[in-house]
């Protein structure tokens, strides 16, 4: 058995591995860099040989995941394409929306090589795509047949860790996990016992949770924070990723205004987020999801959704917008919308996900209330920060230390730290090392492969 990280850099993004089991050949996901352009978004994929992976697995639809995958289908045209009902849906709609992207950057980068891949390329891939279940089981491969399994990850609606079985020999990958209950996905169930090989995610490495965190509590803090810029005539601007942190969002508010800790206040979304929240819906009897059956377009009260053809909502007093993109990048609804929060002292911005520091919404967080910021890479201008600024920790990545713990707990021969920035990995190198010293803990450099 061999691993190769087909990773083109060495933090979080484009995340895609090779796994080798005899004459099999799996991918396990792939995913494009968002902080990168062009071709080098893509993983290596120029180290596979054309048509010679059998099988690609999808963890789940977020595009550091999945972002690649029209680009990996064209290059491995007879590899059968695996995941969840709940990828397959939100995934095409996300890819549908990366070309729609794309093309804008084309011109906004002057990046000649986008889109890398068409609508049209989107819809045939999708054809070909089929599901499986949480906990069923299925193989795949030709003369060396490999035994698979899906497993509940928690990190969004339909993610999943995924185990694989050859000749005695097992290896489980943990995609992107949350073993903790969040307002809509229920904690991961993952497999326990011994096992050979252990991929696991080390995305808040470098983050120290504090002992005393409930989400619970942070919730209330957030409808807190809310309550105070709505009694004072202000407004709030959450930036949410349309897919996952959205729905997310609108189920604790829900639960706010049920438990009559927030009055009941207008919310709007738009644009891709409405489109996200519509699939989300046809899941609401999912047996891995909280609220089983509320359908947030049809039941949430006072929810405006922004009419197809408008770039953004009215502003309004007393108003909730949760708008995407999560970082306020450029040219989203967000970035745009924020122009008449910022300059207001009775309006607060709210961060409930990861904002990268290069990116306008990270650059706020930084510079906070009072500060200035440049909103726009194209412009020396900044703009004051009038609005109150806050910071909820509402992450759909567990703590490291529930990760390293079921790392121990599974006693595996050999662990393989991948989705993390290099102080992240070092953290899990450093804690597994001495708690499992019989363990051999690789940190596999981009394209690096690792005999198993």
């Amino acid at each position: 058995m061999r691993f190769q990280n087909l990773a083109r850099h060495p933090d979080i993004g484009c995340n895609s591995y090779l796994l080798e089991f005899g004459s099999t050949r799996f991918v396990l996901d792939s995913g494009s860099h968002p902080k990168h352009t062009g071709k080098s978004t893509l993983p290596l994929f120029e180290e596979l040989e054309y048509d010679s992976v059998d099988a690609i697995l999808l963890s789940h639809p977020h595009l550091d995941h999945i972002g690649s995958l029209p680009r990996l289908m064209k290059q491995q045209p007879n590899a059968t394409v695996c995941m969840t009902e709940e990828t397959r849906q939100f995934g095409g709609a996300l890819l549908h929306n990366s070309v729609n992207v794309m093309k804008a950057q084309r011109k906004e980068l002057n990046e000649p090589s986008y889109p890398l891949y068409s609508h049209r390329e989107v819809e045939d891939a999708e054809k070909t795509w089929y599901t499986r279940r949480v906990g069923e089981r299925f193989s795949l491969g030709e003369s060396d047949r490999v035994e698979c399994e899906f497993f509940q990850a928690g990190h969004v609606l339909g993610a999943v860790g995924i185990q694989m079985k050859w000749e005695g020999r097992t290896i489980f990958y943990t995609g992107d996990v949350h073993f903790e209950d969040q307002t809509m996905t229920k904690g991961a169930e993952f497999p326990e016992g011994d096992v050979d090989t252990l991929i696991i995610e080390t995305t808040r490495g470098d983050n120290i949770r504090p002992e005393d965190y409930a989400r619970e509590a942070e919730k209330q803090r957030l409808g807190s924070v809310i309550d105070e810029t709505l009694r004072r005539g202000g407004s709030v601007l959450i930036p949410v990723f349309a897919f996952g942190k959205t729905q997310e969002l609108l189920l604790m508010l829900h639960e706010l205004f049920d438990e009559g800790h927030l009055p009941y206040t207008p919310v709007h979304i738009g644009g891709l987020s409405t489109r996200m929240t519509t699939i989300t819906d046809s899941f609401s009897d999912h047996p891995g999801r909280h609220h089983r059956g509320y359908k947030l377009l049809d039941e949430f009260p006072g929810l405006e959704v922004l009419p197809r053809g408008r770039s953004e909502p009215e502003y309004q007093r007393g108003h909730i917008y949760a708008l995407s993109s999560g970082m306020m990048s450029e040219n989203t609804v967000s970035h745009r919308f924020s122009r008449h929060i910022l300059s207001n002292p009775a309006n607060a911005m709210l961060f409930v996900g990861f904002a990268e520091e290069s990116t306008p919404g990270g650059r706020i967080l930084e510079a906070g209330q009072g500060g200035r910021v440049r909103m726009n890479s194209d412009s020396d201008h900044e703009s004051p920060i009038l609005c109150d600024v806050h910071k909820f920790d509402f992450s759909g990545h567990s703590p490291r230390e529930q990760i390293a713990d079921y790392a121990v707990s599974r006693n595996p021969k050999t662990v393989i730290l991948v989705h993390g920035d290099p102080p992240a990995k070092s953290w899990f190198y450093n804690n597994l090392r001495e708690r499992l010293p019989h363990s051999r803990i690789v940190v596999p450099k981009p394209g690096q492969s690792v005999d198993l």
